[in-house]
């Protein structure tokens, strides 16, 4: 396979990556979870609190800290059915598991694994079972010098009480999206992630990510196959940082440190098919050796041109748990009311807080006070929109969608996460494409959770023409090019039955 080639089709020619005659088999789809059978396990807390506003989790038993911690992060949250309908005739009735943060046909291809040091459970590494709430026994030991070698001995873990291991199942959506499951991939990692972040703020928590560590070796810590499974981030709490890196550390010699083990997971498929196209991107992407490590530190510029300066705001001060459960992707429900330019001041400044400085955030603005409608650039540090084309674009931007599942008309904010144009490759390989989709995908879940915090919601889009958001911005003369398409605003209520997994 020419994975250039692929990459690029991904991208701006989705259709290339999936065969035409492609049909999802819905009766032999994959759980909504990872199962794991005949592993020690340890149940959390279910008297989950409803508020995250002031709680004094700092006195909490660590356990029960943890139990609320990871049902926010990635729980099941609600149960919900969805019926399919031909020719006005209702179908067939389908049920999914949702979780806070958002995943492309909610199916939520990534899982969590924890290694703890805390003194209420034993030293380990677990897998967080969140289809039962609770935590399953991996591998019992102390790993502090295994996990901090294949960071590259950039965090001292003696002051971290957990570190997230967070993992992409291949299988999981590529039974519906074929290849293009590996562009979901990332993004949703980075949804995750974004979540995570969020969440570990009303606990105190001090999460880093990480995004180059050696693959096998991780891979083989938790016992995976990397033909089925493999590490995308890791995210210490509390982890301090170490000064050196060591000089060619390769992943095979670390995992020969520590026996292989072998866990058994359910498979409800029973046709599982050939998805050695992702198996061999992830393959180039994988680093073998500290040596492999890269940094990078490019910014996007901002021309000087005139601004928009938006109207300074307070910090927002609202209840996260509500803003979570309130999150939905409103779809056919927008309905269109102007924004006010403190709305938009807010949405961005709270959003952009500790994005990755390499992404650009794009939009096209319809009746926001104060703004001529047009295509703008944001810039951040001067908290101000930069002009590119007046006119109302909503149009072409509905034209360019593969789906007329959102009607952008009804949409006063569409959004654009933008980054680099070749996804890093001159920088980090092949790892860049995934790095680069997991930073749009933080982006994306705290823009997601401040829109409903301000009474509005988004609906995460990857069906669009990317080339048509590009030339309505200029991005191929600035080396970018569109990630995802956010469509922002008011909704009306929906007609839907739906029922929280509160214990």
């Amino acid at each position: 396979m020419d994975l250039d080639l692929f990459l690029h089709d991904l991208h701006f020619h989705s259709e290339r990556v999936i065969p035409p005659d492609w049909e999802v088999d819905w009766e032999d789809a994959p759980l909504s979870y990872k199962i794991y059978r005949d592993l020690p396990e340890i149940p959390l807390a279910d008297d989950i609190p409803l508020t995250l506003s002031e709680q004094n989790f700092g006195h909490m038993p660590e356990r029960k800290q943890l139990s609320y911690f990871l049902w926010y992060v990635y729980g099941l949250t609600q149960y919900s059915e969805t019926v399919t309908s031909s020719d006005g005739k209702p179908g067939e009735t389908y049920t999914s598991f949702r979780r806070f943060a958002p995943s492309g046909g909610g199916l939520y291809p990534n899982e969590l694994y924890l290694y703890l040091q805390t003194d209420e459970l034993p030293n380990g590494i677990y897998h967080y079972d969140n289809a039962h709430h609770r935590l399953l026994l991996l591998r019992e030991g102390t790993f502090n010098d295994y996990i901090e070698k294949a960071l590259g001995t950039r965090v001292e873990h003696s002051s971290s009480f957990a570190t997230i291991i967070l993992t992409a199942r291949f299988w999981k959506n590529f039974f519906k999206y074929h290849n293009f499951a590996y562009r979901l991939q990332g993004l949703d990692a980075g949804a995750l992630i974004g979540q995570l972040y969020e969440i570990s703020k009303p606990f105190r928590y001090e999460p880093t990510v990480h995004f180059h560590f050696l693959d096998d070796a991780l891979n083989h810590l938790l016992g995976l196959n990397s033909d089925e499974e493999s590490t995308y981030a890791v995210l210490p709490l509390r982890g301090g940082r170490a000064p050196t890196l060591p000089s060619d550390l390769s992943a095979s010699s670390l995992s020969q440190t520590i026996p292989a083990i072998k866990a058994v997971a359910c498979e409800r498929s029973k046709n599982v098919l050939d998805f050695s196209d992702l198996v061999e991107i992830n393959e180039a992407a994988m680093l073998q050796s500290t040596d492999d490590f890269r940094s990078l530190n490019r910014k996007p510029s901002i021309e000087a041109e005139k601004k928009w300066l938006l109207p300074q705001t307070k910090k927002l001060d609202y209840d996260l748990a509500k803003a979570c459960r309130n999150r939905y992707s409103p779809d056919m429900d927008f309905v269109l009311k102007k924004v006010d330019s403190a709305t938009v001041s807010s949405l961005l400044k709270e959003a952009s807080q500790d994005s990755a400085p390499r992404l650009s955030i794009y939009g096209c603005f319809y009746q926001v006070e104060g703004l001529p409608d047009g295509a703008y650039k944001y810039d951040a540090p001067s908290h101000a929109f930069v002009k590119v084309k007046e006119g109302d674009f909503r149009l072409p931007l509905q034209q360019g969608m593969t789906l007329d599942n959102v009607n952008l008309h009804e949409v006063p904010l569409c959004l654009h996460i933008a980054g680099d144009r070749d996804h890093y490759k001159d920088d980090l390989g092949y790892r860049g494409y995934r790095i680069q989709h997991m930073e749009a995908g933080m982006l994306l879940q705290r823009l997601l959770l401040t829109a409903s915090a301000l009474g509005m919601n988004g609906h995460p889009l990857l069906g669009f023409d990317v080339q048509t958001c590009d030339q309505i911005y200029g991005l191929e003369s600035r080396g970018e090019t569109t990630l995802i398409q956010i469509p922002i605003g008011y909704y009306r209520p929906k007609s839907w039955l739906k029922g929280g997994l509160l214990g």
